[in-house]
């Protein structure tokens, strides 16, 4: 009888030193993908229109971390461990950003930077004004895109030009919409003015926190720069369907670097 419980002690301790390294092996993985998400990269997915025509609803983008330093809202749920930034950068205008929604500080937003401090933006008859001066734009033609509102419209596209040279393409419904004629926004120190490039659809830093909007963005918000769409879907795709991901892929934007 001995010899048998001898026997079997071995294969337990066999098995339980095997389930311990199964365990060790997923710790030190999920430490490895802590360590890169918080320090270099991050995943996103596009969950609306306001960014067309350069993201789409269904595209899944890859955000630099290190690209403007890092802030409590570079690790995961935003634990308030320290204020400010370490290793700081200045995003630069025209920077397609991710960062958190100052009036929540966790909702992850993706817009443009287009007021830097200092700067007065103002919109004037649908036209973008950069302290006093109209920013050069060019009609490229007509193009159906998604309104946003589960419905297709025709759009107006512009190749808008921002001082220093930055060039992207932005969608105009036309004029007399409720952003098209703003006040002058003075961006504080240490906050940045974020536009989508959906004009007339986009809740922005043109619309105040109180209203629903964005308001001026603290530079702690920043979470990182828009680096590349990496993969793409239509709005139909799912997780929970295998055959929507190669039915509703958009290949053509696979692998698509951000300007």
């Amino acid at each position: 009888m001995s010899e048998n419980v001898q026997a079997a002690h071995p294969g337990k301790s066999g098995a339980v030193a095997e389930i311990v390294e199964i365990i060790k092996t997923v710790v030190y993985a999920l430490a490895i993908a802590l360590f890169l998400r918080v320090l270099f990269f991050q995943p996103f997915t596009i969950p609306s229109a306001s960014m067309e025509p350069n993201l789409y609803e269904g595209d899944y983008i890859i955000v630099s971390k290190y690209s403007y330093g890092y802030s409590r809202h570079s690790i995961p749920f935003s634990p308030p461990l320290f204020e400010g930034r370490i290793v700081g950068k200045s995003p630069q205008r025209g920077d397609i950003v991710v960062f958190k929604l100052p009036r929540d500080g966790h909702t992850d937003y993706v817009k443009r930077v287009i007021g830097l401090p200092g700067d007065r933006i103002e919109m004037r008859q649908g036209r973008l004004y950069l302290n006093g001066e109209q920013v050069r734009r060019q009609a490229k033609g007509t193009f159906r895109e998604d309104s946003g509102y589960g419905f297709q419209r025709d759009v107006t596209r512009y190749q808008e030009t921002l001082p220093g040279g930055r060039t992207f393409m932005t969608n105009d419904f036309g004029p007399e919409h409720d952003l098209d004629d703003t006040p002058v926004y003075v961006v504080p120190q240490g906050h940045y003015f974020m536009m989508g490039d959906n004009r007339d659809n986009s809740s922005d830093s043109r619309v105040l926190p109180e209203a629903g909007g964005v308001g001026y963005v603290p530079a702690e918000n920043l979470v990182g720069k828009a680096q590349i769409i990496l993969l793409s879907w239509h709005a139909g795709a799912s997780i929970l369907k295998p055959w929507t991901w190669v039915l509703d892929a958009r290949p053509s934007r696979f692998v698509h670097l951000l300007k």
